[in-house]
């Protein structure tokens, strides 16, 4: 208890720094890209890096791989609150590093909400600071990729059954609309169609284009 107790402080310490910064610069516009596993994020995120707009890339698969140099196999199946922890300092810290990107539009392959989100799917008691981070650290976009069972493959990080992918899909939804947010879909298709997609939407919430 002792151990969350620092955490939970040292994380509101944190959150308040950045939302003073925040306060006090001209950001960029925070765009996440979210969905369940094997929706095509990555792919998305990848090719989006391609027209130079910076990419803050998903970073769960290097925290299970740093575990299992640890003897632990997945982190997240053994030990939910503590992948989620350090998956949760990992976001903020991406967050934090956005502010003082100079780009109209910064992307995210994933966002805070996405660590609660999972963790109600796991059914795993959890501190109120995943929420307050959720709260007061916003996006300016959420997009929400579809599962696509054609494309749907398991791997040695990625171990959800199709079934229990429906399940994150749904808690991801939920969560982000508890916050406030709407998410957009994107329709399922080649990568290059999505990218279109998601340019038309920005373009016109923020008439303004992300590339």
């Amino acid at each position: 208890m002792r151990g969350l107790l620092t955490h939970h402080n040292s994380q509101f310490c944190t959150i308040a720094t950045i939302k003073k910064q925040f306060s006090t610069n001209l950001q960029s516009l925070k765009i996440v890209i979210t969905g369940g596993p094997s929706t095509g994020k990555s792919s998305l995120l990848k090719a989006l890096s391609r027209y130079k707009v910076p990419c803050f890339e998903e970073i769960s698969r290097q925290v299970t791989l740093e575990a299992r140099q640890h003897g632990v196999s997945q982190l997240f199946v053994e030990d939910p609150l503590h992948f989620s922890q350090k998956l949760l300092d990992a976001r903020i810290k991406q967050y934090e590093a956005s502010l003082v990107v100079e780009n109209p539009f910064v992307f995210f392959d994933r966002g805070i909400p996405d660590v609660k989100a999972y963790l109600n799917f796991a059914k795993t008691p959890h501190p109120d600071f995943f929420h307050q981070a959720a709260l007061d650290l916003r996006y300016d976009c959420v997009f929400i990729l579809p599962l696509w069972e054609e494309i749907y493959t398991t791997d040695s990080e990625r171990y959800e059954s199709f079934s229990q992918a429906l399940e994150i899909q749904w808690h991801l939804q939920s969560y982000y609309n508890t916050l406030g947010y709407e998410p957009i879909e994107v329709p399922i298709g080649i990568v290059e169609e999505r990218i279109a997609f998601i340019k038309h939407k920005l373009e016109a919430a923020f008439q303004l284009s992300p590339f």
